[in-house]
């Protein structure tokens, strides 16, 4: 449907979104585009509001985190999330749910410069 929603066999659907993990000591954070699955009347919706004004009002919506983070030693596929629509012209911000996946871990606390270095570093030169 467009580089942002998706439907696979008028049976899954997905949106794009932002996994925003702050940065410890700096005021700037990473950011991991990821796919979401939403149920078909949250998909629906969000098509629905996509050139909405105002539309960062609506309610979260549940979904399924379905990118896996090749960084992560636990996968990151299903994980609960929620998405939270944006204004008009960005991306939904992603939410993981809080759990002890390290994922979830660097989303609420943050993570270090360094740590963040190892885990692009690792995402350009896989083992």
């Amino acid at each position: 449907m467009g580089s942002d929603m998706c439907v696979i066999r008028g049976e899954s659907f997905f949106i794009r979104g932002l996994i925003r993990v702050p940065i410890i000591g700096d005021d700037r954070h990473f950011e991991w585009g990821v796919w979401v699955s939403l149920s078909e009347e949250n998909f629906l919706r969000t098509g629905d509001l996509w050139e909405t004004e105002g539309r960062e009002d609506s309610e979260p919506m549940f979904g399924w985190l379905s990118t896996a983070l090749p960084t992560f030693d636990e996968s990151t596929l299903h994980l609960k999330t929620m998405a939270h629509t944006q204004p008009v012209g960005l991306r939904p911000l992603i939410e993981v749910e809080p759990t002890q996946h390290q994922l979830a871990i660097e989303q609420r606390d943050g993570v270090t410069w360094d740590a963040l270095v190892r885990r692009v570093e690792r995402l350009l030169h896989p083992a």
